[in-house]
């Protein structure tokens, strides 16, 4: 399963003018050139790229350090990249962005309770989106007012996810990535410049974690709970769509 990453040209990880590095995690390719364009036109805000997987963002974070992360609420339903991300470097913040679906008192108050530094609707208009990048990044801490009644629930309703699972660490992640990819121990101990010993303790922390009977099994609620994603399909430049499905 491949993760791939957009970086602006010429863009760094650190800004030097001191402006606030964003990154985007969104599978919308007219979303991700959207907030490209905004963020480039706002002073004082950094375009570093944009990602379409979790797996990618994982990466990204790692190579360009940047300050805010914008997150597809549809990519981290159980808010395990969010936690990743802040594990990994204790200084991003992550925003992210509530889809309809997600318009929830169960899925806001999990998410912030879970450590997202702050929630958007991802229908919001672009000055407000600015205005969240900034706030969440002065306060560790923004909640779009269209959210603050959601969030301000009584605390009856904020069900817990019954089969939610314990986060797994980022290199546990990557760990899990590759046994999807049906790597074995020795072959992820190569890639990732480890023991295959160390491998073998990761595999059972997340066989813990995720409350599964083998490799095979944690994969399989790996996808189930969200915390893998099936890869989108790519179609080839120069290769036709399928053609529509007419009823028989």
């Amino acid at each position: 399963m491949r993760s791939s990453y957009q970086q602006v040209p010429g863009r760094v990880a650190r800004p030097l003018d001191g402006g606030l590095g964003v990154a985007l995690v969104d599978g919308v390719p007219l979303f991700r050139e959207g907030l490209s364009a905004l963020v480039m036109r706002t002073p004082g805000l950094t375009w570093l790229g944009a990602t379409d997987t979790p797996q990618g963002a994982v990466q990204f974070a790692e190579r360009y350090h940047p300050n805010v992360v914008l997150i597809d609420s549809g990519l981290d339903t159980r808010s395990h990249l969010s936690n990743m991300l802040s594990a990994a470097n204790p200084s991003l913040t992550t925003l992210v962005l509530v889809r309809e679906a997600h318009r929830t008192t169960q899925y806001v108050a999990t998410a912030i309770a879970s450590g997202v530094h702050g929630v958007i609707l991802r229908s919001a208009e672009p000055p407000q989106v600015v205005d969240a990048i900034r706030a969440v990044r002065a306060d560790r801490r923004y909640v779009d007012p269209a959210l603050a009644q959601t969030v301000a629930a009584p605390r009856g309703r904020l069900a817990r996810v019954p089969d939610a699972t314990q986060p797994l660490s980022r290199r546990e992640f990557q760990v899990l990535q590759l046994i999807a990819d049906g790597l074995e121990n020795q072959a992820i101990a190569k890639i990732l410049y480890v023991s295959v010993e160390t491998v073998r303790t990761h595999v059972k922390s997340i066989l813990r974690k995720l409350s599964a009977r083998d490799r095979t099994h944690a994969v399989a609620v790996g996808f189930r709970s969200g915390v893998l994603l099936a890869p989108t399909p790519q179609r080839q430049p120069g290769q036709p769509s399928a053609p529509p499905r007419t009823g028989t």
